[in-house]
């Protein structure tokens, strides 16, 4: 059974959730202890009903407030597929926490309130999406309860995102009326919007073909432990634990050792349990090299074609995440999966005002500020651009006094 990863955003009030209560509960994944407690709940809607958002506002504020503030995650399963949803927060204020939840999700579900149509907050939900290269969209518009579940409202606002979708190049793009508050198209069809043909909400998550976003092409796994027991059963023993991010590894592929180039065959392929022949992406193993080539922890190890990028120079998207500026004149620490290197930003190329995606001249950045920079790294460092290979093509940086990530950095290109 595969596992389907998604995100909700939405401006704040369009119901996420609610809607992510409302999934929780008609499709009965709610625990007896969880209903229990919210059957007890004094938070009620306006008609008497249960307020399905107790179920992801964990937080004191959330609930006081009723808005999302952090990134609230829960897990449920149907027959057809396992999920992982991420309640993330609309507010511009929390957008850090919002690419947080994004960031590792394979579908996004934008709300858009029906009485409302399409707003400022939701292009800023769609460049992020956009930014972080998810090939799989959800425009829910929510709340048609309100509008009298009236099919023209639905065909202005998808004709609108449609617009949006367009200049972000998003693919994949679904739309689904819905009534979060009371269950419409939510998990079950509609009775009152007969005029709408497609699937509901959890039948399309069901069913969303994820095969194309596993990169098959571009084999990688970089080292996270050198396995050396010395011990007398087994004293020549030397493997390459990891897990792999994409594509596939064989027992005699040819393989190249990054950054430093040096190349091998693998004689053996291990997991905890057994002796494999193959290991795909996903899987943590251990590889045996025929050769004594020098390895160490934070090194790539790569299929023989398709190559990754090697530089110490590289173009990046970043959004930063922490209260203080960025300092053009600090040393960073960068991690890329195993590998932590110094690093400093050498250029602020632009920054980005993610509600009119209008570039803008550099400047220091502030806390959930977004844009393009060039850095450059204390050695090279191996990667895939990552609109090409996600899994590769990503890093955090840390800042090296306090040793607290401050930002989160996509690659996009080996800077000149």
């Amino acid at each position: 059974m595969d596992l389907l990863k998604f995100f909700t955003a939405g401006s704040v009030d369009d119901g996420k959730s609610t809607l992510i209560g409302r999934l929780l509960y008609d499709s009965e994944s709610i625990l007896a202890d969880q209903l229990e407690a919210l059957q007890r709940s004094n938070r009620k809607n306006d008609d008497g009903t249960i307020d399905l958002a107790i179920l992801t506002d964990g937080l004191k504020a959330e609930r006081e407030q009723g808005i999302t503030i952090d990134v609230a995650y829960k897990y449920f399963q149907t027959e057809k597929r396992k999920f992982i949803i991420a309640d993330t927060p609309g507010h511009i204020q929390y957008t850090r926490n919002m690419v947080t939840g994004a960031s590792n999700s394979n579908l996004a579900i934008i709300l858009v309130d029906a009485r409302k149509g399409v707003v400022e907050q939701t292009m800023r939900h769609s460049f992020i999406v956009s930014l972080l290269e998810l090939k799989h969209v959800v425009v829910c518009i929510n709340k048609m309860d309100m509008v009298n579940f009236d099919q023209t409202v639905f065909d202005q606002i998808r004709s609108a995102y449609s617009a949006i979708a367009s200049q972000l190049n998003l693919h994949d793009v679904t739309y689904i009326p819905v009534s979060a508050l009371k269950g419409d198209n939510v998990v079950n069809k509609s009775m009152n919007m007969n005029w709408f043909q497609g699937k509901s909400l959890l039948d399309h998550l069901e069913s969303v073909s994820l095969t194309e976003d596993i990169n098959l092409d571009q084999a990688r796994m970089p080292v996270q432990w050198v396995v050396r027991p010395q011990t007398d059963e087994l004293h020549d023993y030397r493997g390459y634990a990891g897990r792999v991010l994409s594509g596939t590894f064989k027992v005699n592929d040819r393989v190249v050792i990054m950054p430093s180039g040096s190349r091998s065959v693998i004689s053996k392929i291990e997991t905890f349990e057994n002796e494999i022949e193959n290991a795909n992406t996903g899987m943590s193993a251990t590889i045996h090299l025929m050769d004594n080539v020098d390895v160490s922890r934070g090194d790539l190890i790569v299929g023989e074609k398709n190559l990754p990028k090697n530089s110490n120079l590289i173009e990046a998207d970043l959004c930063w995440m922490d209260s203080q500026p960025l300092d053009i004149g600090l040393t960073y620490l960068i991690q890329h999966n195993s590998k932590v290197s110094k690093c400093r930003i050498q250029e602020i190329l632009y920054q980005v005002n993610i509600n009119t995606l209008e570039k803008l001249s550099p400047h220091v950045f502030n806390l959930n500020e977004i844009g393009r920079v060039v850095l450059k790294t204390a050695g090279n460092l191996t990667f895939d651009l990552y609109q090409e290979n996600k899994s590769n093509g990503g890093a955090i940086l840390i800042d090296s006094r306090t040793n607290l990530t401050v930002a989160a950095l996509m690659f996009r290109a080996v800077a000149d």
